[in-house]
């Protein structure tokens, strides 16, 4: 007897492994739509943002990017379980909850911020070809705009999944080219770890502290992260709902890790490298800096990183703003239109000689105007149990988000009052 209830128990625990490795297995294969979003925290807006900080400030305002990525997990959480919850992205609840005029309206800054988005992109897209092959700006940022369309044109014909596999190749090229510097500069881990300590030094530190969180967390990203899990889980039965939001939380956390340690890359390699040197006002000097501190090959996968940044952020970026106009507008655009609308003003910057580096500081300050119009819609729905339900916000998390949602805010009011003030 005990003989035979060996192995008919050994048999119910192979059963139940093989279960529990494939319930593993088909968890993998949910995850996606988060590390799609997260492109957006690694554009070329951030590149900007955080060589800035370091060259400046060197390690001092690390603590603003560990802060400003526990807030991109919760709201890039909180936009995700949006759309699994209710079947619907932020802009279409949006869309058909607003009056006509409002929706128009509401559809007019969201696609300003379209816009300063798609400028960022293309521009630091074009500023990379002109690193790494000496082409002129214009024409980089046509040849951004065309391969975007091509990485779109992916999701359109094969499907969600072939699109996202395809932008996490991206990512892992972002990581790779802004992690490899650190592998041979000098960075002073005792004073980075200092760097995590809130402070600030000036006026200046403060606008650079507030263009940084805002540069982080992104109302397009709000927007997408939504339309992506209705694009990729839409369909599901209810019952599948707990099971999506814990593939949707690691999903999360292991795409903003890897968004939020290149940024953390950014800064600890601009602090080793460029602080206290000249020319690094730009993102062409700052690497060329890069290249004379740390090797041509260091140089080289700056360069390659950047692009990578630029021409992935630009098809998901060009994704959010179709979701966005077919959400708000309620018709079905192509993405070719969409695209066109958002890059003709990108091209217009390069085409009349503006400086790219501020062209792209000047979009994340179009950004932080936009912030508002995603993130209290998206609070306030995900607390509403008319929409969510059983999975509507706790009182904990909502205390979070409104949080996270003021600070945010407040820090980039304050920068604009300092830019409109003039205040260095």
């Amino acid at each position: 007897m005990y003989l035979n209830f060996m192995p008919s128990n050994a048999s119910e625990t192979q059963r139940g492994t093989a279960s529990a490795r494939k319930r593993g297995t088909s968890s993998l294969l949910l995850l996606g739509p988060a590390f799609v979003a997260a492109v957006a925290y690694v554009d070329p807006g951030n590149v900007a943002a955080n060589l800035t900080a370091g060259a400046e400030y060197g390690y001092l305002l690390v603590w603003v990017l560990v802060a400003a990525n526990l807030i991109a997990v919760l709201v890039q959480y909180l936009s995700s379980k949006l759309g699994l919850v209710s079947g619907q992205s932020l802009s279409g609840i949006l869309g058909r909850r607003l009056g006509r005029r409002r929706r128009l309206a509401y559809w007019g800054q969201a696609e300003i911020v379209a816009i300063a988005t798609d400028l960022a992109e293309v521009v630091g897209g074009a500023i990379a070809l002109k690193i790494l092959f000496d082409l002129p700006l214009l024409l980089g940022g046509v040849i951004v705009g065309i391969v975007s369309l091509v990485l779109l044109s992916i999701q359109s014909s094969r499907g969600q999944r072939p699109f996202e596999f395809v932008i996490i190749g991206f990512l892992a090229i972002i990581a790779i080219g802004f992690l490899a510097g650190l592998v041979v500069g000098d960075v002073d881990w005792g004073q980075a770890a200092g760097g995590l300590l809130p402070r600030l030094e000036g006026t200046n530190s403060l606008v650079l502290a507030a263009s940084m969180l805002g540069a982080t967390v992104m109302p397009h990203a709000i927007y997408l992260h939504s339309a992506l899990s209705v694009d990729r889980h839409g369909g599901q039965p209810r019952t599948a709902i707990p099971r999506l939001l814990r593939a949707s939380r690691w999903d999360v956390v292991a795409s903003l890790v890897i968004a939020g340690s290149v940024n953390i890359a950014m800064l600890l390699l601009a602090a080793a490298a460029l602080r206290g040197e000249g020319g690094t006002d730009t993102i062409e000097g700052a690497h060329a800096v890069v290249t004379a501190n740390l090797g041509e090959v260091v140089g080289l996968f700056f360069g390659i990183g950047l692009l990578a940044s630029g021409l992935a952020s630009s098809a998901v970026g060009s994704y959010a703003g179709a979701s966005i106009m077919q959400g708000l507008l309620r018709v079905d655009i192509p993405i070719v239109w969409q695209r066109a609308v958002t890059m003709i003003p990108a091209l217009i910057v390069l085409a009349i000689g503006a400086d790219p580096t501020w062209a792209l500081v000047l979009s994340q300050v179009v950004l932080s105007l936009g912030i508002p119009f995603a993130m209290v819609p998206l609070v306030r729905l995900t607390a509403n149990r008319a929409i969510m339900g059983e999975y509507a916000n706790g009182r904990w998390i909502t205390t979070a988000a409104v949080i996270a949602s003021a600070l945010i805010i407040a820090l980039n009011v304050a920068l604009l009052v300092l830019l409109a003030l003039g205040i260095e």
